[in-house]
């Protein structure tokens, strides 16, 4: 496969931005979060992984910062790309036109929501996947967001987040700053200033629309995906991974490790839901081990 940055064109006459390093005979393609994130958590990935001979592709999905950007104002837009049926072709799209088989599929947050989907309609294509820090649901998710913050806040600093809430007042300073401190404590715990930008680089059209105003809250489309009746389906290798200080349950991670035929579950202590970049060591630990064991026949759940 061709090194370096591939701009692909798509069927639908976007195109998507595509980045492929390192050499060797294991493939892995990578999905990232949001939606609407980007690629750059993967960035160390193929250095991180060289030992073992990895192929790391990285892409950003439509949408978001190096790829086209539809205009979402338009409602045909909307309808057309803002669903989950056009991100899972997506991601088939590109494995077809980057030549990919019998590849790992690793997604983190949304992209592991995009990770299950995709096993679930193509597994044949797939040797491994490796679902980072996502449930198979939004209820057990919100569930737990919700408990985040009746720890972390005050009852007084609590009732004044619903409240902004449900006057769709996201924007007020006060609640930014709850919000912020949330987001150090269980998603970007490390706080990393390689990653930070002068300028937004979330395609906030595309979160907005699927998520919401933030991590802590889930008001878009979102709402209401479930796969707990389907994922005993999956048949491949699955890896989960999680960090033991995120956003996501444990409890709904150990209960997947069980459903899905195939799963090895592991956490990452001291880590958020980007606990690869918070515990860097750890995560790529257990991602080396899944790799190594898959590939040589020795996996075991």
């Amino acid at each position: 496969m061709k090194q370096g940055t591939t701009i692909l064109t798509l069927n639908n006459g976007y195109h998507l931005w595509t980045h492929t390093e390192g050499q060797g005979k294991i493939k892995l393609l990578c999905l990232h979060g949001g939606p609407g994130g980007n690629h750059e958590y993967y960035e160390n990935f193929a250095d991180q992984l060289k030992e073992l001979g990895v192929q790391v592709t990285m892409y950003d999905q439509l949408g978001s910062w190096y790829s086209d950007q539809p205009d979402f104002s338009k409602q045909k837009n909307i309808d057309k790309f803002l669903n989950m049926d056009y991100f899972i072709s997506e991601v088939e799209e590109v494995r077809q036109q980057l030549g990919l088989d019998q590849f790992y599929l690793i997604g983190q947050s949304w992209g592991g929501i995009l990770t299950q989907e995709y096993a679930l309609r193509y597994q044949e294509h797939l040797k491994g996947i490796i679902i980072s820090s996502m449930t198979d649901n939004i209820a057990e998710y919100v569930t737990n967001i919700n408990a985040i913050r009746e720890k972390e806040f005050s009852a007084a600093d609590l009732a004044f987040m619903k409240e902004c809430e449900a006057k769709n007042s996201y924007d007020n300073q006060r609640y930014q700053s709850l919000i912020d401190e949330l987001n150090r404590g269980y998603v970007d715990r490390k706080q990393p200033p390689a990653i930070s930008h002068l300028t937004n680089t979330v395609a906030t059209d595309v979160y907005n629309y699927f998520q919401g105003d933030n991590e802590f809250v889930v008001t878009g489309k979102l709402k209401g995906w479930d796969r707990r009746k389907e994922i005993h389906k999956i048949q491949v290798p699955t890896l989960l991974t999680f960090g033991e200080h995120e956003t996501m349950p444990l409890a709904t991670a150990r209960r997947m490790a069980q459903t899905i035929p195939h799963a090895r579950l592991a956490t990452t202590p001291n880590g958020g839901h980007h606990h690869m970049i918070d515990n860097a060591p750890v995560y790529f630990d257990h991602l080396k081990q899944f790799l190594r064991d898959v590939e040589s026949g020795n996996f075991t759940d």
